[in-house]
């Protein structure tokens, strides 16, 4: 280990350093007391990490022997899931607080997942990831049951945990066959390993049990079952975290296993993922359809929208893995400004989840209705919105890689999975008067935040706020064409 190793890993490092600077200083002034100073200053550090890593662009640096990777591809998804972290822990204090539910390990785990990701996105080494995998799934679990006086936020965490171990223990067997039969953990070296752009009958099995591990993790199906049981019955501000920023670094994860240590023999993952892709997106497309929780309907409709992102991954191409991160992208802010119209359905002030307590809420609110149109349409893929062009982008990183059927699938999915967008808009500005309809009011912060995301996908149709080249520019330091 070098200075320079440590230079390279320094946004890491700070982030940790203050996580557990954080953790010593709550326990020693009270705890629970600087629960919502903490929630603050932790958005403000996470925030401000992002902007640090977005302006320290540069070419591709590697420490620690290549376990590390600091490139433009690893910068675009940590830039990406720092400010969905952030934006979460925003529009989680004033839910929390006002049912004094804030506790201060909340926003600790925020961060210490969080590290966990950035480590995740940038791991050049089968060790390093399932290093970063591991801190942050452990810091997800608990999130999941930080209600202790909740069984549902229990319920929730245990299954995450159950099912995530058998995840893990996927991931590790198949990194162990990996190592067996390439040599090394090092995806240099394992990348190397397969000639001739196919790889033997031994190290195939641990690619596949390591594209199983990892599928977990972006809740593609066949490995999906957790997700709506978790989505709903973690509190909301955590399902909105569990749908944002943990997705991006998942799929960047996910990506970077693919190309940097399997890139050699695209051939051969290819199909597994396309499989994956085409049965998320219809299974999530389909099972989304009789949800009547927005909570539950939300992680049927994650479940296709990863869907859509393993299309542009398995194209197996610069312009698919291009198109997969503007579709990330645009995913995560689709989904913290969903989530902000989420938390402030209230009724009576308790927090309600129900589909149908939306009824006529155009009369009473109609601008946060509108605004909510707008998200609802742009997940739906409507055009001109910027929702239609991150699907778009997929679609045609899958033609021009020559799976048509796999395009043709992810467009009638698209299709089938508007109806329960539709339906929610249906409530929302043709549905019956009835006594349940949500009373609550925004707070300022997720007025702004909803509007802001809504202002994005309207105007970003113009020139998609540049995040396109950006991604291109990602792509190329990530995938050897």
């Amino acid at each position: 280990m070098s200075s320079s190793d440590l230079a390279i890993i320094l946004p890491e490092i700070f982030l940790a350093l203050y996580a557990m600077v954080a953790l010593l200083v709550a326990v020693w002034t009270g705890k629970d007391k600087v629960a919502s100073l903490l929630t603050w200053i932790s958005a403000a550090v996470v925030i401000a990490t992002a902007i640090w890593i977005m302006l320290s662009g540069g070419e591709t640096r590697v420490a620690f022997s290549g376990m590390f990777v600091d490139d433009a591809f690893g910068r675009f998804a940590k830039v990406t899931l720092l400010l969905a972290s952030g934006f979460v822990l925003i529009l989680s204090e004033g839910f929390f607080s006002r049912r004094g539910a804030l506790v201060f390990e909340y926003p600790i785990l925020i961060v210490l997942s969080t590290v966990g990701m950035m480590v995740m996105i940038s791991a050049g080494d089968l060790i390093a990831l399932y290093m970063g995998l591991e801190l942050q799934s452990l810091s997800l679990y608990v999130l999941a049951s930080i209600r202790r006086d909740s069984l549902r936020s229990t319920e929730a965490g245990m299954k995450y945990f159950i099912l995530g171990a058998l995840s893990s223990g996927l991931l590790l067997y198949g990194s162990s066959l990996a190592y067996g039969y390439a040599g090394s953990t090092v995806f240099k070296d394992i990348f190397a390993a397969a000639t001739d752009g196919h790889v033997g009958f031994g190290l195939l099995l641990g690619l596949t049990f390591i594209i199983s591990g990892l599928a977990f993790k972006v809740s593609a199906v066949p490995f999906h079952m957790w997700t709506p049981d978790v989505y709903e019955g973690s509190p909301t501000p955590v399902t909105a975290f569990f749908a944002s920023a943990p997705k991006m670094a998942a799929m960047a994860m996910f990506a970077r296993a693919m190309h940097d240590a399997f890139g050699n023999a695209v051939a051969d993952w290819q199909q597994i993922v396309a499989l994956m892709a085409v049965l998320s997106v219809i299974l999530g497309a389909i099972a989304g359809i009789g949800q009547r929780d927005i909570k539950r309907l939300m992680a049927y409709s994650s479940i296709s929208h990863m869907g859509f992102a393993l299309i542009g991954l398995a194209a197996g191409t610069q312009t698919g893995v291009s198109a997969m991160l503007i579709y990330m992208a645009i995913y995560v802010t689709m989904n913290i400004g969903t989530f902000a119209f989420i938390l402030s359905m209230e009724r009576d002030g308790q927090h309600i989840t129900r589909i149908d307590s939306l009824n006529m809420l155009s009369k009473k609110e109609p601008v946060k209705a509108l605004a909510m149109l707008v998200l609802l349409f742009s997940l739906a893929g409507v055009p001109p919105l910027v929702g239609f062009f991150g699907k778009f982008a997929v679609l045609m990183a899958a033609l021009d890689a020559g799976l048509v059927w796999l395009a043709v699938a992810g467009a009638i999915a698209s299709v089938i999975s508007a109806f329960y967008y539709l339906r929610i808009v249906y409530y929302m500005y043709f549905g019956s008067d009835e006594a349940d309809q949500i009373d609550g009011t925004m707070s300022p912060i997720q007025w702004s935040v909803l509007m802001a995301c809504a202002a994005i996908m309207v105007l970003g149709v113009i020139n998609l706020f540049g995040i396109d080249g950006l991604a291109a520019n990602a792509a190329a330091s990530l995938v050897i064409n």
